[in-house]
């Protein structure tokens, strides 16, 4: 199953940072925080990943394009014509597709312009700056039993995001309030598993997937929630990456199961 992972925003929140890089590219203990959600989806056996890009993108393709190289042990024979040795790599087993959706795209659009990539297959879809200790077979599983358009993972981080309405018993979503409440309930975290049905909810770039689509399916009893009680965070903030940092310095990143 591919994994796709919206990183063309431009990250204003935290503009610290933003300003020399995209927001996925920004490190956590040395390696930007769209490395540590591959290796999060590597560890259950997702590989196959599609970066939908847009805000400085050449600063991804050129991390992915050296990522083989960085990772293993080399020798330069100058006196052979530079010839090059590869004697290990540490690298991961990935397949990395790094696709430049639109410097002004919006998160749907971004989506409906890597379709031709997806092909007509189940995939993945999550955002680069969010964290999490997320079972994604399960998610995965509870995607398939549920035999919906579209499953998220619901969490609940607290009061400054918006809300799902969810029924208690089903997991099925009955209303679908993007950051419009403000009272701790469960909010969309990301890590959510699509069918191809999907493309057809969205109309082209200006297209938000928070909005229409998933409102939508959610109003057609084809949007689902998988309910994520255990850690999730998001790098919206510098004040975010600098909590991230800390457990990660500390070993005691929850998000880290590698």
């Amino acid at each position: 199953m591919k994994v796709v992972i919206l990183a063309g925003g431009f990250g204003t929140r935290i503009s610290e940072e933003s300003h020399l890089k995209p927001k996925p590219m920004i490190e956590i203990g040395g390696d930007p925080i769209l490395w540590h959600i591959m290796k999060c989806y590597s560890y259950y056996g997702y590989n196959d990943f599609i970066i939908c890009c847009g805000y400085k993108a050449s600063v991804i393709k050129e991390y992915f394009a050296n990522y083989y190289l960085y990772r293993s042990n080399v020798t330069y024979d100058f006196a052979s014509g530079n010839a090059v040795t590869i004697h290990n790599s540490f690298a991961e087993p990935w397949r990395v597709s790094v696709i430049d959706t639109g410097l002004n795209t919006m998160t749907g659009g971004r989506v409906k312009r890597v379709q031709e990539l997806i092909g007509n297959e189940s995939f993945m879809v999550t955002y680069g700056d969010g964290v999490c200790d997320i079972n994604l077979n399960e998610l995965e599983k509870f995607h398939r039993e549920n035999h919906t358009i579209a499953t998220l993972t619901a969490v609940q981080p607290g009061g400054r995001f918006g809300m799902l309405d969810l029924n208690e018993d089903t997991g099925a979503i009955r209303t679908f309030a993007e950051k419009r409440l403000e009272d701790g309930g469960w909010i969309n975290g990301g890590f959510m598993v699509f069918e191809p049905a999907i493309f057809d909810y969205i109309q082209g770039d200006d297209t938000v997937l928070e909005r229409y689509p998933l409102e939508k399916l959610a109003q057609e009893g084809q949007l689902n929630a998988f309910r994520h009680s255990g850690y999730w965070q998001c790098m919206d903030t510098l004040r975010d990456k600098q909590t991230l940092e800390k457990l990660l310095a500390n070993h005691q990143a929850p998000w880290k199961v590698w």
